[in-house]
């Protein structure tokens, strides 16, 4: 009796737990198709990746590029692509308001943007007027014309050199931006004479250099450098004083002086200052108060500082030339010029860095080059020896903050993998905190 008691309570045992375990597996069946089914749903939610091109879905259109040749206009392009006369008209009279298309640049790119189908319609056109800037011209529904901008990137960039001939050399000897070259040139024109450097001198800059696309497009500024010149290290500290950034040295001196250092950008001496140099076109001894710089017909020459234009024209031997009155004591004079500079006129007031004129070879001259002439109350002096005072420093009341910029700048160029005089690291921290 126990027995067969026993067996029944299995059999309902048996049939329960059956029961349970069946009803198990439908809800995990049911579960895990309602997760699969959720899975799909979200699979075909994802958008899927469009590749564009100025916005545009590069997949829906047939795409050609070209480049506007000599004298061809965005007429000749359109009519490329079969534009209906109506919509060239049209397009011509609303252009000025935001494009004059008269400026379209020879060499410059542009993409036409064609429909699929098999009428072949010019949808868009984009012309590339500078390396950020394009208009996208539309004719899909009603015809309008945009300006717009790419999108740009900032990169911050670390670059060492040592000089072996010029810096514009050692520039792309080492594959640095070469602009560089002109930023360094701007920031230590009147610190260091780039006409001559020597070998072995050395650099480094930190600077943010600006991409479109994958393509550096220029240098968006200098944010701190380091130059070694003739065995003297010149650092430029960056610090805004009264709402102006400009570079300091260690001491919070002002990098920027009364005078530059010369009156070109770039270019070679030819002839030095001399009391007795021999005259290559009178065959004569006499003296050459003056440094000539050979450099190219138009190169332009710079006023080396603030002045008035106290004489200007043509003065035999001399040639085209300019005289310029920077204060009661100094002069300056630039002769054997092609032409003038915009607005230089004899009274005229020009500013340091402004274009006064350009290099030619007018007058008693073998070759286009720039006879620059210093004088000291009257009295010619060598201009590669004059030591000019520099502008106002960092005031007392900003010093606390300029040391504090100062320690980070100089901790950036000295204690990086390529720093150029790893030695002075703790030297300058030292002077921070004596």
């Amino acid at each position: 009796m126990k027995r067969k008691r026993f067996v029944i309570i299995s059999v309902i045992l048996a049939v329960v737990f059956g029961v349970f375990y069946l009803l198990y597996l439908y809800a995990f069946r049911n579960a895990r198709d309602i997760e699969i089914e959720a899975s799909y749903d979200s699979a075909e939610i994802e958008e899927p990746v469009v590749n564009k091109l100025y916005g545009l879905p590069v997949d829906s259109f047939y795409i050609e590029k070209g480049k506007v040749r000599r004298n061809q206009n965005l007429a000749d392009i359109l009519k490329l692509f079969n534009l209906a006369e109506g919509s060239l008209n049209r397009l011509f009279l609303m252009q000025d308001d935001v494009f004059d298309v008269r400026k379209m640049r020879a060499g410059n790119e542009y993409t036409a943007f064609i429909s699929l189908d098999t009428l072949y319609q010019l949808k868009y056109l984009v012309y590339e007027h500078t390396p950020v800037e394009y208009i996208l011209f539309d004719f899909s529904d009603s015809l309008s014309i945009t300006a717009r901008e790419k999108e740009i990137k900032l990169i911050e960039k670390t670059s060492t050199g040592k000089i072996s001939s010029s810096l514009w050399n050692t520039m792309i000897d080492n594959q640095i931006n070469p602009m560089i070259a002109i930023e360094l040139s701007e920031i230590y024109a009147w610190s260091i004479d780039f006409f001559r450097l020597q070998e072995g001198d050395s650099f480094k800059v930190i600077y943010n250099e600006i991409y479109v696309d994958t393509s550096s497009v220029g240098i968006e500024k200098i944010c701190a450098a380091f130059f070694r010149h003739a065995g003297q290290d010149y650092f430029a500290i960056p610090f805004t004083q009264d709402s102006i950034e400009s570079f300091y040295d260690v001491e919070g001196n002002s990098l920027r002086r009364t005078f530059l250092k010369a009156p070109l950008r770039y270019s070679r001496i030819s002839s030095r200052y001399s009391h007795n140099r021999f005259h290559p076109i009178l065959k004569i001894h006499r003296p050459h108060h003056g440094i000539d710089y050979a450099a190219p017909i138009g190169t332009p020459v710079h006023a080396i500082g603030d002045g008035k234009v106290i004489k200007l024209g043509y003065d035999d031997g001399a040639g085209r030339m300019i005289k310029i009155r920077h204060n009661s004591v100094y002069t300056t004079v630039y002769m054997h010029l092609s032409k003038y500079g915009k607005g230089i006129y004899n009274g005229a007031y020009v500013k340091q860095g402004d274009i006064i004129g350009y290099v030619g070879s007018s007058g008693l001259s073998t070759g286009p080059h720039l006879d620059f002439r210093f004088y000291k109350n009257d009295y010619p002096v060598d201009p590669l020896k004059v030591e000019a005072p520099p502008v106002e420093p960092v005031r007392e009341e900003h010093h606390q903050a300029f040391d504090s910029v100062k320690a980070l700048v100089l901790i950036r160029l000295t204690s990086q993998q390529e720093a150029v005089r790893p030695d002075l690291k703790d030297q300058q921290i030292m002077q921070l905190n004596p």
